[in-house]
């Protein structure tokens, strides 16, 4: 594709980079921003950047949060004893949106996959270890995708946890086999959640 200008150029194959954007969607983005008033555009920009410099992440349960610690994780109403195991952020909005879910969050931040060189050290799994040695935690729903990789990371995390003193749960198969977490509607997670299923080994 020829560009007018070099600027315009770099726009577009920035905002190609981003996931599920190809370079016709890019170039109409960015024309788009360009006709809008500058202010806006500017707004944009200035969000973008603080995002990239004041995003933090909770120092207890790894979802991201404006402090240290994240409102959910300091909020005396939740249930620091149950603690529901995701993969990433958006399944911690996911579960938030059906208003539900009483308990706290442990984001692992993915999830086991040997094939994309994601393995156990690449994951905040250490730090739900020192949760459970501290025996602040109760109960542990794993709350992962129901792919293949999801599995083996539950069944990783249920071996290096069972010999606490912990109750697993699994939400319960409301959500397809295959499916991610985070494209599930909001009475599925209810559901899912509320009829959580105990873990054991007789799973494998």
């Amino acid at each position: 594709m020829n560009y007018p200008s070099k600027v315009l150029e770099r726009a577009v194959d920035e905002m190609a980079n981003l996931p599920g954007i190809g370079k016709r969607t890019a170039l109409r983005l960015v024309l788009h921003m360009l006709n809008r008033p500058k202010s806006q555009t500017n707004a944009l920009a200035e969000a973008l950047d603080q995002l990239v410099d004041d995003v933090k992440y909770c120092t207890k349960c790894h979802t991201i949060s404006d402090h240290e610690v994240c409102e959910i994780c300091i909020n005396p109403l939740r249930d620091q004893s149950l603690v529901c195991v995701v993969e990433d952020v958006r399944d911690v909005m996911a579960i938030e949106n059906t208003g539900q879910f009483k308990g706290t969050y442990h984001v692992l931040g993915g999830k086991i996959s040997p094939m994309e060189g994601v393995g156990p050290g690449q994951l905040n799994i250490s730090s739900l270890i020192e949760r459970a040695k501290n025996g602040e935690i109760k109960e542990i729903i794993f709350a992962l995708s129901s792919t293949m990789e999801g599995d083996t990371t539950v069944f990783y995390l249920y071996r290096q946890l069972k010999d606490y003193q912990i109750e697993f749960s699994t939400i319960a198969r409301g959500l397809g086999v295959g499916d991610e977490l985070e494209y599930a509607d909001e009475a599925t997670l209810v559901r899912s959640i509320q009829y959580r299923v105990p873990y054991s080994d007789q799973k494998f």
